[in-house]
């Protein structure tokens, strides 16, 4: 309880009543792979709108980035790809705040040469299809999928990340890949991608939070609740993400 009123003081004496961080702090954000293109893009607007403010990203797998933050790592705010991750991480975090929603779609090369249409083809044999590993939450999103309609996939490599199934896919590596719908927007110019009917689907929800042995608490909190405006949510949604 001292604990917890010593570190009110200093939120309440530091913050802005605009919601704006302070000018002058630099944050380091823990992000999931799949957030990359979009977060770069949000980022540049957060520091437009709050000048002095400086954002440094560090993007990897969610199990990856839980896995920093109970090492230790100097960062500010984490933001993961499933509640299930940020949940591991509950006691070194503030209160987490879904930000976005996903979906998978099946990424194949451009113009679909295998003729891919839906999860059935997957078990195609003669197929060369990779996966994010289980322990990465598109892994754990692309078993549950695969699973519940009864399709067995013997995948030639399983991926530390989403962006690692995409660029399989995008060099040519693999015919097929599982990948979040947005991962696939972003690369529509080197790969397709066959959507999944919502109902056979998987709904990816993206936790943010701020760390507790942040450093500059009251603008990590700022940044944190300016990911659930409205700005951002444009931002999100244009990128392919839904927002909550």
């Amino acid at each position: 309880m001292l604990a917890a009123a010593a570190l009110a003081l200093p939120l309440a004496a530091c913050g802005r009543a605009d919601g704006r961080a302070p000018a002058g702090t630099e944050l380091t954000v823990l992000a999931a792979s799949s957030l990359t293109d979009v977060f770069r893009t949000l980022g540049e607007a957060y520091e437009e709108a709050n000048p002095g403010t400086e954002i440094t990203f560090s993007f990897a797998g969610s199990q990856e980035l839980a896995a920093q933050v109970g090492q230790g790592a100097p960062a500010d705010a984490l933001v993961t790809a499933d509640t299930r991750t940020m949940e591991r991480v509950r006691g070194e975090t503030g209160e987490p705040v879904v930000i976005a929603r996903n979906g998978l779609v099946i990424a194949v090369r451009e113009g679909n040469p295998r003729g891919v249409r839906s999860l059935a083809d997957l078990a195609d044999g003669g197929l060369t299809v990779v996966l994010a590993a289980p322990e990465v939450p598109v892994g754990r999103y692309s078993a549950d999928v695969l699973d519940r309609q009864g399709v067995t996939v013997r995948p030639v490599s399983q991926e530390p990340n989403v962006r690692a199934v995409l660029a399989k896919v995008k060099l040519g590596e693999a015919d097929a890949g599982l990948v979040y719908r947005t991962d696939a927007v972003a690369e529509r110019d080197a790969v397709d991608a066959v959507e999944i009917p919502d109902a056979r689907n998987a709904t990816a929800r993206y936790p943010a939070a701020t760390l507790n042995a942040s450093r500059n608490a009251p603008a990590a909190a700022a940044f944190v609740a300016w990911l659930t405006g409205a700005e951002a949510g444009r931002t999100l949604e244009a990128a392919g993400f839904q927002t909550p």
